[in-house]
């Protein structure tokens, strides 16, 4: 069984890193190209690309997990994300595609920002990247523990005869294949393999739901009722902290710069409404697939009496027992599109700060094109280090990693990047203050604990009061720094 699931599997990398090589001839001669594939992504792949950079492997592993373990209630989460991604594409897309163009041709979120507001150019610049690393090191690190659960999960029977562990081996062997498609190809190629990681992904969470409920030995649909008291219900032990911490998670999108530098690589603002369509069409499919992976997946382990020790690896247990090897291999094929493609974003959005807002701004202004880029894929190389190092503990949880490298990104950037879209009166000073305060609530707020507790009641999620907190700054400063009539 595990030797088709091998083969299926190194198909699968053999692709991406011919995509990484195509990708290498076509677009990476210069920063632009290789930063940002020369702004002319069509929208299909602009649109998928922005979606599977989105939906890492906490999609197939910590969503359902979520699902497996407190039932439809936690689908709130993915409802919330969907409302945020549409309100994404509506006010931020076709406003981020003409303004960074319109700002001196920014190759970077920190760049934009930078040329937006240029009395605060060097703090935004520097603060921005540095929020961008240490936030992505984790985020990274999140992608490739998912990575080494796949590996454990799914070749622990043939741990003896590795020299590492699975999920050492995994993360390895993850870490490999992205880090060297995305050095060869820069952003072509990850938004290639982006789109291609996004068809592979949306046809397994059709397909895996499907067969759990109506294949052999998976019984009806109607039986998920009797898995636990208010296991399908939408409120059951839902309390108003819980929902809002829930549905918080779509105010993050407007703040995720691997999500948004594809709005910025799009051919032309015309194009936005058909990647819009496109991308929200395929995250519904992708979200209520990976719902019924979570609660399916329950059903089918309470009727079959199957021990599972880590909800979060329902995906992985659901492929290896129901699915011919080769199909297997499709499935965990997907796992990893899902854990790749956010990877490959994270890697290179992390790499282009450390070079255009670091190198080239403190170390070598007058840089050529050709350097810049062999300092990109350096970059790359040096920030999957780090987080191989921070993802090595095989205790990692995935949705927890995930969430609070979101928070983080999504106080800190969010309102920074939608007010800098939307309001003229925003001043540097605004921006620095936002960007500051967003960063340092989330993080405050992570390690005192409330995010599991707060004042003796329910923990609220993080980047509720970090967005909030980051708002009023930019308001509050930009208002009070604005020239009093007269003066």
């Amino acid at each position: 069984m595990q030797t088709g699931t091998l083969i299926t599997l190194a198909l699968y990398f053999v692709l991406m890193l011919g995509i990484g090589i195509y990708a290498q001839r076509r677009a990476t001669s210069d920063s632009a190209g290789y930063l940002l594939a020369g702004r002319n992504l069509s929208p299909a792949v602009a649109a998928l690309s922005a979606g599977a950079s989105d939906m890492s492997g906490w999609l197939l592993l910590g969503l359902p997990g979520a699902l497996y373990v407190s039932g439809l209630v936690e689908a709130w989460i993915g409802i919330g994300l969907f409302v945020g991604a549409l309100v994404n594409w509506v006010v931020v897309a076709p406003r981020l595609r003409i303004q960074t163009e319109q700002h001196g041709n920014a190759l970077t979120i920190p760049e934009f920002l930078a040329n937006r507001f240029p009395d605060q150019a060097m703090a935004l610049r520097l603060v921005s990247a540095i929020v961008i690393v240490l936030f992505f090191a984790v985020y990274t690190a999140a992608g490739l523990a998912s990575g080494g659960k796949l590996f454990d999960s799914t070749f622990a029977g043939l741990a003896s005869g590795w020299p590492v562990s699975p999920y050492l081996a995994g993360i390895w062997i993850t870490a490999g294949v992205v880090v060297a498609y995305t050095m060869i190809g820069g952003f072509l190629a990850v938004s290639l393999t982006d789109f291609v990681q996004g068809c592979i992904m949306l046809a397994a969470l059709v397909l895996m739901p499907l067969v759990v409920m109506f294949g052999e030995g998976g019984g009806s649909g109607a039986s998920l009722s009797q898995v636990a008291p208010g296991f399908l219900s939408l409120t059951h032990g839902l309390t108003l902290a819980g929902f809002l911490s829930a549905v918080a998670w779509g105010l993050g999108y407007f703040g995720q710069p691997h999500i948004i530098v594809r709005f910025m690589a799009v051919r032309s603002v015309r194009d936005m409404p058909t990647a819009r369509n496109i991308a929200m069409g395929w995250m519904g499919l992708c979200l209520l697939g990976a719902i019924g992976v979570g609660l399916a997946g329950r059903a089918y382990v309470e009727r079959n009496a199957i021990a599972l020790a880590d909800p979060e690896t329902i995906f992985i247990l659901l492929a290896n027992t129901l699915f011919h090897p080769l199909i297997t291999g499709f499935l965990l094929a997907a796992l990893l599109a899902a854990i790749m493609s956010t990877i490959s974003s994270q890697l290179l959005v992390a790499s282009s700060s450390l070079t255009e807002d670091f190198y080239r701004l403190f170390l070598r202004k007058q840089a050529g094109e050709r350097e810049l880029v062999n300092v990109s894929r350096a970059c790359v190389l040096l920030v999957a280090l780090a987080a191989m190092l921070i993802a090595r503990d095989p205790g990692s949880r995935v949705l927890g990693l995930v969430a609070n490298a979101w928070a983080g990104f999504g106080a800190a950037f969010g309102p920074l990047i939608v007010l800098s879209l939307t309001w003229r009166r925003m001043t540097g000073a605004g921006a620095v203050a936002g960007l500051v305060t967003g960063a340092l609530v989330v993080f405050g707020w992570i390690r005192l604990g409330w995010s599991a507790s707060f004042l003796g009641g329910p923990g609220i999620y993080e980047i509720i009061p970090g967005f909030l907190a980051a708002s009023a700054a930019i308001v509050l400063v930009s208002l009070a720094a604005r020239p009093r009539i007269g003066a």
